[in-house]
């Protein structure tokens, strides 16, 4: 999502902040790359220009020119101007009507009205205890019904009886009826497309509008039609009237233009986005959080929003006092890699951590990726339970077995049991009693405090027996030269690497082969950082 746009506006930027003082030709220059990566983003043209003037206007004022650091105030201008561009603020389904509230889905064939439908109705269930119906008003696409059908038993929602013959308008007030019958809180309208827009599929769509009365009427788009959508969403807009937009496969658009636009041109506010194919692949816009990824600043608030909702908080307890103990064996390692798969896996954590876009390359080729991690998996599963929970009786017999089991080989097997060496040796440090593990605390605290999760890891104040997230970051403009390098001395012990590879000065992360310059990836195997987020306590209850 956003990838071309993310590395173009990225290294723009980056030539602005460098420099002491900026003149009005180098902002205008800047803003023509600007304009220029956004055109080639795929936003519409109206956008790009009203975009650019409005940076241009802040960013040659006299407060930007006396500015302590200049380019950065440009960023800020930028960063805002998108921020407004997006939607300021992020817009969720308004439920606030009288029970059954109807939301009617329309869009164009193909655009994922049926699926995202299923998306809504799981969500709305899951997280907010509705009782949702779903009903297909699609009767020309062949199996359309029965697709609604086996998606709602997918996900364990109601759908609304198919009859045969039956018109788009008698089905949609079948639905209403049925809901109010059946006290469901909320009616799903999954309407029928058209490969283009034409004016039978509009009378038809306001029919079943006048019929239902829906309160939200959200437009179905996909992200990959480009400047098209918005077209699109005018149409829509003009004949039957939209209350907010859905785009569909954000993940697959590294472009990203038609989310610029839309909610620009239109002035409806876009309330969802599908990031996959899974059922629980949908996200909420958040206009600021958006900005900050395009901007390569990351996205901590819904990484911490994603280790809260998929991890399991008994088995977080449970980690938390093996860490006390400083064990760690390939169980917990299994476990580490299944919940960064559960939070989007590799690409999907890396997209949210601040300066880490510009290395997806870099992972790319030293062959990190979600691929490497199902190895991995299948290596643990290949072993027996003695093995798993005892790595060091692991000799060259067992390897060549394991090795036929997975489907891998020896070289792989080394490097995973490696990778969990490492892991063990941090969990010793922080479980340690001595000078050392309490520092290790500290440092891993400095991240949860910032994030405003609280002490919540043994060993200090705050959890269990302590707290590993209990002690503050120490200071380090306030430390001496010995205290630093003492600092620095205990990081590396604990395997923790050295504290001037950290991108974005956050803490924790070990090495990964490969990448260069001796550069640390925050919680990825090997540095014991992100994925730990769920055992210090952000699991919910299972």
């Amino acid at each position: 999502m956003f990838e071309s746009l993310q590395e173009r506006l990225g290294s723009i930027l980056n030539g602005l902040t460098g420099r002491g003082a900026l003149s009005e030709a180098d902002v205008s220059a800047a803003l023509r790359e600007v304009r220029r990566a956004l055109l080639e983003a795929d936003v519409a043209l109206e956008v790009v220009r009203s975009f650019t003037d409005k940076v241009r206007e802040k960013a040659v004022g006299a407060a930007v020119v006396k500015s302590i650091k200049p380019g950065q105030m440009v960023v800020k201008i930028v960063h805002d101007e998108l921020v407004e561009m997006l939607g300021a603020e992020g817009v969720a389904i308004d439920l606030n009507a009288p029970a059954p509230v109807v939301i009617m889905m329309i869009g164009l064939q193909g655009s994922g009205k049926t699926t995202t439908s299923a998306k809504i109705a799981r969500r709305l269930t899951d997280r907010q205890n509705k009782k949702v119906l779903m009903a297909s008003l699609d009767t020309r696409r062949p199996a359309a019904q029965e697709q609604l059908r086996q998606l709602g038993e997918q996900v364990k929602v109601a759908t609304l009886p198919i009859v045969a013959g039956q018109t788009p308008v008698d089905i949609a007030r079948r639905a209403v009826q049925a809901a109010k019958l059946g006290g469901h809180d909320v009616v799903i309208l999954d309407t029928a497309g058209r490969t283009h827009i034409d004016e039978p599929l509009m009378v038809e769509m306001a029919d079943i509008k006048k019929m239902s009365s829906p309160h939200e009427i959200l437009l179905v788009a996909d992200s990959l039609t480009g400047q098209d959508a918005v077209n699109l969403a005018k149409s829509f807009d003009e004949r039957v009237g939209i209350t907010g937009l859905v785009l569909t496969r954000m993940d697959g658009d590294g472009r990203g233009g038609a989310a610029l636009s839309m909610r620009a041109v239109t002035g409806k506010p876009i309330k969802l986005i599908g990031t996959g194919e899974k059922m629980d692949a949908l996200e909420e816009f958040h206009p600021k959080r958006i900005a900050d990824r395009i901007l390569g600043m990351g996205d901590i608030v819904s990484l911490v929003e994603k280790a809260a909702e998929n991890i399991d908080a008994e088995q977080a307890a449970a980690m938390a006092r093996k860490m006390q103990s400083g064990k760690f064996d390939l169980n917990d390692l299994a476990g580490q890699l299944q919940q960064m798969s559960k939070m989007g896996g590799i690409g999907g954590i890396m997209g949210m951590m601040p300066g880490m876009g510009k290395m997806k390359d870099q992972m790319a080729a030293a062959g990190l990726d979600d691929k490497m991690f199902g190895r991995q998996l299948a290596i643990i599963s290949s072993m027996t339970k003695a093995e798993r929970a005892n790595p060091d009786i692991l000799k060259h017999s067992r390897k060549k077995r394991i090795a036929a089991g997975s489907g891998t080989d020896a070289a792989e097997i080394n490097k995973l049991l490696k990778m969990h060496r490492g892991m063990a040796d941090m969990m010793k440090a922080m479980g340690g009693k001595g000078k050392g593990g309490g520092l290790m605390r500290g440092m891993m605290g400095g991240l949860a405090s910032k994030m405003g999760l609280g002490g919540m890891m043994p060993g200090g104040p705050g959890g269990p027996g302590g707290g590993m997230m209990g002690g503050g970051m120490p200071d380090l403009s306030k430390m001496d030269p010995k205290q630093l390098e003492a600092l620095q001395k205990q990081a590396q012990a604990a395997g923790l690497g050295g504290m001037k590879g950290l991108p974005g000065g956050l803490p924790g992360g070990g090495g990964l082969p490969g990448l260069p310059g001796g550069m640390k990836l925050p919680g990825l195997p090997g540095g014991g950082g992100l994925p730990m987020l769920g055992k210090n306590g952000l699991g919910k209850k299972k």
